[in-house]
Order: structure tokens, then sequence, then C-alpha cells
């Protein structure tokens, strides 16, 4: 009797300790400040609203668009393709519920912490022609250089946070610009299975006479070849050569060239896909520092190659040969 009386009695001790850690643990003042702390600049549910982020900045701003379901960088009244998945990482950094303390409710903050219209980095996302759905002031740096002070436009609040965005707000627009002579290819929607047959017209040889086109034509996971004789071909070489065409960037694009300019003659591309379509690239001849001008039927886009992906279109024979 005097066992269960002491079973009793213990239990009812070690269930009361466990009440007490539990409430301990809830209404812990750490743990309440750090739930408080949570913050979110724009909330996620409004991400397929976005059709178009303005950077404004002290150098230059970036203007992106979605249109179509695509985004584009506009600039000097035209529209470049953007890199999708660094526009929307930028989205995501923005609808990301993260620690974001507050740290000032006073106008008097704003322009020690550069927080002010003249003095901040502006983010506006717009959704449509009503008003935006977020203006996001950001200002300086901590003085340790790990957060960001931010506050929305029309509101006092200052906040930090650790510092994810400095990559994108302190970017030109050339880091936005998808520089792929096929952007399809940055979703996976064009790949080395679709394509069916290559032709490559190199350049004239030195002498100006024409050099026989060269033909990479699938059968089945292998390649047929015409126009190049080769003792033992490198299956593993050609299809990485025909995933370097695939994923093949310029490093700017060129406003000064147009797309139809038979300058773009020198030497092309052919590439046939297995749903019936065919891609080009014609490309001019090697300007200064070896670079070259490149078109892609379709666009009217204008793409400087530089030398060194300009000189890996057009390998040797020998580059398919097993070693």
């Amino acid at each position: 009797m005097a066992y269960r009386q002491k079973f009793i009695v213990l239990s009812g001790l070690v269930a009361a300790l466990f009440i007490v850690y539990i409430l301990t643990l809830v209404f812990d003042p750490d743990r309440l400040k750090s739930r408080s702390d949570l913050y979110v600049w724009l909330e996620p549910g409004q991400k397929d609203r976005i059709d178009g982020i303005v950077i404004t900045s002290f150098d230059e701003n970036v203007v992106l668009a979605r249109r179509g379901g695509e985004w584009f960088v506009s600039r000097n009244g035209k529209d470049y393709p953007a890199r999708r998945l660094r526009v929307e990482d930028f989205i995501e950094a923005l609808t990301k519920r993260a620690p974001y303390p507050l740290r000032s409710s006073s106008v008097s903050s704003h322009e020690r912490l550069s927080l002010t219209a003249e003095s901040s980095v502006r983010v506006t996302v717009t959704a449509g022609a009503g008003l935006p759905l977020l203006q996001l002031l950001i200002g300086q740096e901590d003085i340790m250089g790990r957060e960001l002070y931010l506050r929305r436009e029309g509101q006092n609040e200052v906040r930090s946070g650790e510092d994810i965005f400095s990559t994108y707000i302190r970017s030109n627009p050339l880091s936005w610009y998808n520089l792929r002579l096929f952007p399809d290819s940055e979703s996976g929607a064009l790949d080395l299975t679709v394509v069916q047959r290559l032709t490559v017209y190199p350049p004239p040889a030195y002498d100006g006479e024409a050099t026989p086109p060269r033909i990479f034509t699938r059968s089945g996971r292998t390649w047929i070849f015409s126009g190049m004789e080769l003792a033992d071909p490198d299956m593993a070489m050609v299809d990485n050569y025909v995933r370097d065409i695939i994923n093949m960037t310029g490093n700017d694009f060129e406003d000064t060239v147009n797309a139809s300019d038979p300058l773009l003659n020198d030497c092309r591309l052919v590439l046939e896909l297995g749903n019936g379509s065919i891609r080009t690239v014609r490309i001019g001849p090697a300007v200064e520092d070896g670079r070259r001008f490149a078109a892609v039927s379709g666009s009217d886009l204008v793409y400087v190659l530089p030398s060194w992906a300009a000189s890996r279109l057009f390998p040797e024979p020998g580059y398919f040969e097993k070693n």
C-alpha cells in the first residue's frame, strides 16, 4: 500500500514538472521574441501575381517585366530575356519569412541608416496597373557587415535582417540577362535528347575557300557523320559538343548590328529538332579580340560571343576521335 502511495506521489510530481517544463518552453521570453522577430516583406501567396520588379539604385536601374510567363529585362526601350532562375530566387528572398527584428520606429533613424528616399535602394514589386504590392527601401549594412537595414515605403518601422539582397540590388542589368543563345535551355525544354541532326558550316578557310559542312545525324544513342572521316569516333565527345552548342552563352547583347545583317553569314549552325522545328545560328567573322556576333532564327537579338566560346564551335575532326 505504501509503495502504491509513493508511486502516485512520484507520478504526480513528474507530471507537474513536465507541465512546468512545457509552460517554460511556451512562454520563454527568448522564444517569444524569436517568434515575434519573424517577418515577411511580401506574402508568398502573391508570387503568381507579380508581373514587374524595378530596382532603383544610384548607378543604373533594373527593370524586370513578366510577359507570357517569361521574364525580360527592359532597357533602352528594348526587351532582353532575363535569367528566370535568378528572378525567381529574388522573389523567393522577398517572400521568405525570416528573422527581421524591429530596430527603430523613429523617423530620425532613417537618415542615419540610409533609409531615406534619396539614400536607399528601392525595390518596387508590381502586379498590374494598381498600387505596388511592395515598395521596399534597403539601406546600409550593420557594423558587422552581415545584416541590412530595411523599411517599407510609407512606414517608419526599421528592421534588420541577414544580407540576402545585395547580390541582386547591387548588380548591373547585365547580370540579369539570359545570354543563352537558346533561352529555353535554361529550363531544360531544349536539351541534347531533342536534337536529331546538327549541320555545321565552318568559317571559310584562310585562302577564302568554303569548308564543306559537317553533319551529325542521330541514330539511336549514337551519331552518323558526314563531311568528316573519323576512324574511331568518340560518341561522348559528340554529345558534349552538341550539349555545348545548346548551352552556348554570349557575354552581352550587341545593339549596333541588326539580326538580319549579311555580316552574320560567315558561318552557321543548324539544329533540327525532334518536333520538326529548326534552329539556325548565324555567326559573323571574328572582330577585335576574336569576338564574333551571332543571331538565332526567330529572334531579333544579336549576341556577342567571346573568342574562347566561338573557337569551341568549330573544332577540327580529330576532336571527335577517341584518344
